[in-house]
């Protein structure tokens, strides 16, 4: 009796199945350079700057570098314009004329009218401002005209106007408007000390002196003048100069011997002889 054996046999063929994962390897090869090709071609017909560059064997960097020199010629965005200065005739035709009104005190005015052509004279002829005299407001009012040139000079024509209007003399009052450094100083006695009735007469004739000896001998070692009205004294000078004359006419105030003031003011005048050499 035979039996039959149910084992199959193994077959001697090579088996298929890695000839098929070949296959698919190729043909996505095949698929991925076919994309890459489309998309290059694509790149080129979408980009047309490549082919306007310059083909006379010019590199990049000679591009670049002539791009710098063309941004160095170039003015820097955040540089700060640079304007030439405005003459004053210049600003005179673009500035409206101005106006100003000086207040003249009651007891003054008779002596403004028989000074008036001392006092009309340098406000036209070094200042060149139009000046009037208004009688009925007691002012002075002065205005800048075509004809002046510097820019300060109202100011210093209404200084001129009030330090005469204050009491000092014409001549004193005229080195306002020819020099710059001199100012004017107002203070009164009670600013200093509260005196009434006869110690404030007293502390005014020591301010004075005989005769007026005190003061002039202030006003010579102080190079300034000084002008008492009542209980307001107004000072006229540079800013030392006035601190100087300031200080001692305090202490005479506050009742310093005038002889104790005489030797402080020795002591000054000497000071500024040798500052001076």
């Amino acid at each position: 009796m035979v039996v039959a054996s149910s084992q199959a046999q193994p077959s001697t063929s090579a088996p298929s199945v890695p000839h098929r994962k070949n296959r698919r390897k190729m043909t996505k090869k095949a698929t991925f350079s076919s994309v890459d090709a489309d998309a290059d071609q694509n790149m080129e017909e979408h980009h047309p700057v490549t082919d306007a560059l310059p083909s006379n064997g010019e590199d990049d960097d000679d591009i670049m570098i002539d791009d710098d020199e063309n941004s160095a010629s170039l003015p820097k965005a955040s540089a700060a314009p640079a304007f030439a200065p405005v003459s004053a005739d210049a600003l005179q035709t673009t500035l409206k004329s101005e106006t100003r009104r000086i207040p003249i005190p009651p007891h003054r005015m008779t002596p403004l009218k028989k000074d008036w052509i001392n006092i009309f004279g340098p406000l036209t002829e070094i200042l060149g401002l139009q000046v009037r005299m208004n009688v009925q407001r007691r002012t002075v009012e002065a205005r800048t005209s075509k004809h002046t040139k510097d820019i300060g000079a109202l100011q210093k024509g209404a200084d001129f106007v009030k330090a005469y209007a204050l009491g000092f003399d014409v001549n004193d009052a005229i080195a306002l408007l020819r020099l710059d450094d001199l100012y004017l100083d107002s203070f009164e006695i009670k600013d200093v000390k509260s005196l009434q009735g006869d110690h404030l007469s007293r502390a005014i004739g020591r301010i004075a002196g005989q005769d007026g000896k005190t003061k002039f001998t202030i006003e010579n070692a102080s190079r300034t003048r000084i002008v008492l009205a009542d209980t307001k004294i107004h000072i006229m000078g540079s800013f030392q100069n006035i601190k100087i004359a300031r200080d001692a006419i305090v202490s005479l105030i506050l009742g310093s011997p005038p002889g104790k003031v005489y030797a402080g003011l020795r002591t000054v005048s000497s000071r500024m002889r040798q500052r001076a050499l």
